[in-house]
């Protein structure tokens, strides 16, 4: 790295640059990238500055460390030549629909096409959505094709039980306004209550009005799209769909404690096997570990599941999170529903999922959901029928009678009796 592109002058941006209004205008919502405006939250240029935090997220800070390390120069700009998207998805309806997406860029992996004259001289413009194709190689798939419930069709499902998918890397950009009109809460109070939670990092959260962007230092969303993505625009398109909030343990370490990779493994089968019947598969996989409280936090609460006087138990499920963070549940699925509005969608025919916070959130927002499809029982581990039996008793979908909460012993033992 070139160290004389360093300088002792800190430069702050708590305050608007001299002379008023900003080279970039960012009006959320109209009908054409060009019209909204680019994102800019890279801190190369700062007079280009738009949007309150930096670009990257949760790994913004890691860019920092690399830049005082003396790997990578701080001023360096990207080259984004062949990165533009894999398959094409939008513009759609919702995408300039007032209120539909206030929690990310709609026009975000589009940003180096509609902006290119403004890079070129020099702009640090970054996409904030990256699309690309893979292949998902996961045992329990091959498992699948080798019982039959898979059929290999060597397009979407190939002999080896791989299966081929669209992937959609979405960063999180947050126009306040809407954020606050999502929450019920005035958008003088959130950026406050932003600002004061995170000790001060963001000061233009207070002091700048006028910026109304703001780029979260928090995980993003990855959606795995199964079929002909074209079949996005055609209302007739029947789709499945799986929102999957990360539990790291489960999804990639097989932790039994929890049901997520089996429902995470159920939600793509039913993906694959709704592509193949001319439908399209869609799983949204949102960074939210630990019910948004952090992994720490969750390990700290199975301890004392495990720990309490009678061991663990469906009746103190939600109980023990609330005693070691304050809240039984942080996700608040308000937001979710921004990723279904992105790929243009109005109705989700099978939603595989039973809970009711996801599911309220989507109705809530305007998609019609025709039909939840629960977790099979046989694929719900062992030590995760208390989790299953709370959550069924707090108002998980199922489509049996839920159990009461003195029933709930009676319950988890007739199903553990089965292994």
């Amino acid at each position: 790295m070139n160290r004389a592109n360093r300088t002792d002058h800190i430069r702050l941006t708590s305050h608007p640059e001299p002379g008023g209004k900003p080279h970039f205008p960012i009006h959320w919502g109209a009908a054409t990238a060009r019209e909204r405006g680019p994102i800019i939250g890279t801190v190369s240029r700062p007079g280009d500055r738009n949007a309150i935090g930096s670009h990257g997220g949760s790994y913004a800070l890691y860019r920092a460390l690399a830049v005082s390390a003396g790997a990578l120069d701080p001023i360096r700009r990207p080259d984004l030549t062949n990165t533009y998207p894999a398959v094409s998805i939008g513009p759609f309806a919702q995408w300039s629909e007032s209120g539909r997406i206030v929690s990310l860029d709609p026009w975000g992996h589009l940003a180096a096409e509609a902006f290119k004259e403004e890079i070129a001289e020099g702009v640090d413009i970054r996409p904030t959505i990256a699309v690309t194709k893979a292949r998902l190689d996961l045992i329990e798939m091959q498992s699948a094709v080798a019982a039959g419930r898979l059929k290999a069709d060597g397009d979407i499902v190939h002999k080896n039980g791989s299966i081929a998918v669209s992937k959609v890397a979405i960063d999180p950009v947050w126009y306040l306004p809407g954020i606050a009109q999502r929450f019920g809460c005035t958008e003088t109070l959130l950026r406050r209550t932003l600002f004061e939670q995170t000790a001060g990092m963001f000061p233009e959260l207070v002091t700048r009005p006028d910026m109304q962007v703001f780029l979260p230092p928090i995980g993003g969303t990855t959606i795995y799209l199964f079929g002909d993505i074209a079949r996005l625009s055609d209302p007739a398109t029947k789709i499945t769909c799986r929102v999957h909030d990360e539990c790291n343990g489960s999804d990639v370490f097989g932790s039994d404690i929890c049901t997520c990779r089996p429902y995470l493994i159920h939600g793509i089968e039913e993906c694959a096997r709704a592509a193949q019947a001319g439908g399209l598969g869609i799983i949204v996989y949102n960074r939210k570990e630990g019910r948004a409280l952090g992994e720490v936090t969750k390990f700290l609460v199975y301890n004392a599941r495990k720990r309490q006087q009678g061991g663990d138990q469906a009746s103190a499920y939600f109980e023990r999170t609330e005693c070691v963070a304050g809240v039984q549940d942080a996700r608040f699925q308000q937001l979710m529903p921004d990723a279904i509005h992105w790929l243009g969608l109005r109705r989700i025919d099978r939603f595989v999922s039973m809970s009711d916070m996801k599911y309220d959130a989507l109705v809530g927002q305007g998609i019609e959901v025709v039909e939840r499809v629960p977790l099979p029982e046989e694929l719900v581990p062992a030590d995760a029928h208390v989790e299953m039996a709370a959550k069924k008793a707090a108002g998980y979908f199922t489509p049996e009678p839920p159990p009461k909460a003195a029933d709930l012993t009676e319950t988890i033992g007739r199903s553990l009796s089965k292994y």
